[in-house]
């Protein structure tokens, strides 16, 4: 895989992560199923394990490509925000978009 390639693949990744907490209503990281819906404590708990599982890819595809570059704490807040940020449409339809119920 070309290292452009793995780059849009951990973006890609990164965004379905991102959103997977909001729009599995009754699932905990998709395995785990729940008979009430999730609060948002669990849901973002899950986005923290998300954002370490693709930064485990990264890592692991990083790992392929060559040498593994070392990263201070900016790297992580960066790589933090941008997360949070993906999850953003997630979160809206969630909590914010008015759908019809029933």
């Amino acid at each position: 895989m070309s290292l452009a390639a793995s780059v849009w693949l951990v973006i890609l990744a990164a965004f379905v992560a991102a959103n997977l907490p909001f729009l599995l209503d009754r699932h905990v990281l998709g395995v785990w199923p729940l008979k009430a819906p999730k609060p948002l404590a669990v849901r973002l708990a899950e986005l923290v394990v998300l954002y370490f599982l693709v930064g485990a890819l990264g890592l692991a595809l990083e790992h392929r490509a060559g040498q593994i570059a070392p990263q201070g704490w900016e790297f992580y807040a960066v790589t933090g925000a941008l997360f949070l940020t993906f999850a953003f449409p997630g979160f809206v339809w969630r909590y914010l978009s008015k759908r019809r119920r029933g």
